[in-house]
């Protein structure tokens, strides 16, 4: 469990999975999965945040388990698209909260996870994702 009142700096995933209870990593590796088998090769994940994050030319999606504060959430993992508003969404598959921007999916148990309307909206998302242009550092 990682303490609300001195947050420790999460560097990699193995740091993150040894603070995760079971089921929360469960829900995660089955994300990172899906994840990854469908966004392409010039997309890149990184811990930010504590969390897995994804982007390409922008943020693309984020996984987030409840246990790691700051998340918004008190129990499941969120998998949040970061330019959720922009996204087609046909299926009302996401829900937005308060947060405009990014949309989000709360799964409660690895068996909720159905990787069609997740892959669905990835490649939504990396459509979008393809629309930005990339930023050049000088």
């Amino acid at each position: 469990m990682i303490p609300k009142q001195n947050p420790v700096k999460i560097r990699n995933l193995v740091e993150l999975y040894t603070l995760l209870p079971d089921d929360e990593k469960l829900m995660l590796d089955v994300l990172r999965q899906i994840i990854i088998e469908t966004l392409p090769g010039y997309c890149k994940e990184k811990i930010s945040y504590n969390v897995p994050f994804f982007y390409g030319n922008k943020g693309i999606c984020i996984i987030w388990p409840s246990t790691v504060p700051r998340g918004g959430i008190k129990k499941g993992v969120l998998l949040g698209f970061w330019y959720g508003h922009q996204l087609i969404d046909d299926d009302g598959f996401l829900s937005h909260g308060t947060n405009k921007q990014i949309f989000y999916r709360i799964y409660q148990t690895p068996e909720e996870i159905d990787e069609n309307p997740v892959k669905k909206l990835l490649k939504e998302a990396i459509r979008l994702d393809s629309t930005f242009k990339k930023h050049l550092k000088p």
